[in-house]
């Protein structure tokens, strides 16, 4: 049975997080799963402020995974969902379907920049189908990615590229997440600017404590 109550924050601007790996055989126990572990740390390393975490290890099914979503946003109280698997063309990849299922709005620029970052290195990233969506309840709102099912393309397509002097080449999805979370209520997210710049407008951002 998975924690369904609501999550409350030690912080008004602690991030609420969901995390849910996607993959027959690693909900099986026929292998260890690497989703969770690798969103988890990188979020550790990159959020400057505290974080909760929710976990689903889940199978390959629609049904299954549209209700981890909803589990997660509307129940848990998360702010951010974060999936890992299931997004390539084979048949048991339905990761995307479900999470347009439970959407209320489409965030197609996410899909198309990981997959413009993924293209530097493999051909084939254009067959990657994976979505974000924004998830809106009577008082609450979340935003649900994506992400590929390897590690390494976990964190490429969260950080982005940088050239060989460290200056940023093509942006992560992730430096977009903060301000997004902001619009649709949710709280003031900073970050490790060494990992990933989260970009603001100007008339977004507070002043830096002094």
């Amino acid at each position: 049975m998975h924690n369904t109550k609501r999550l409350t924050r030690q912080h008004p601007d602690e991030l609420l997080v969901g995390l849910i790996s996607i993959s027959d055989r690693a909900s099986r126990g026929e292998y260890v799963d690497e989703g969770i572990p690798e969103l988890k740390n990188w979020l550790d390393q990159t959020l400057v402020g505290s974080a909760q975490y929710e976990t689903r290890l889940i199978a390959d099914d629609i049904d299954t995974i549209a209700q981890a979503i909803v589990e997660l946003v509307d129940e848990c109280g998360c702010d951010l969902v974060l999936t890992t698997g299931g997004t390539g063309p084979a048949r048991r990849d339905v990761t995307p379907e479900a999470t347009l299922r439970v959407a209320t709005k489409e965030m197609p620029g996410f899909g198309e920049q990981m997959r413009q970052i993924s293209l530097k290195f493999v051909p084939t990233a254009i067959l990657s189908r994976q979505v974000a969506v924004i998830r809106e309840t009577d008082d609450h709102a979340a935003l649900i990615i994506n992400l590929p099912g390897q590690p390494k393309a976990i964190r490429e397509t969260l950080e982005g590229l940088r050239n060989k002097d460290g200056a940023v080449e093509v942006a992560g999805v992730f430096a977009a997440v903060p301000y997004c979370i902001d619009l649709i209520g949710g709280p003031y997210i900073e970050t490790n600017e060494s990992i990933v710049a989260a970009f603001r407008p100007k008339s977004a951002r507070r002043p830096k404590a002094s």
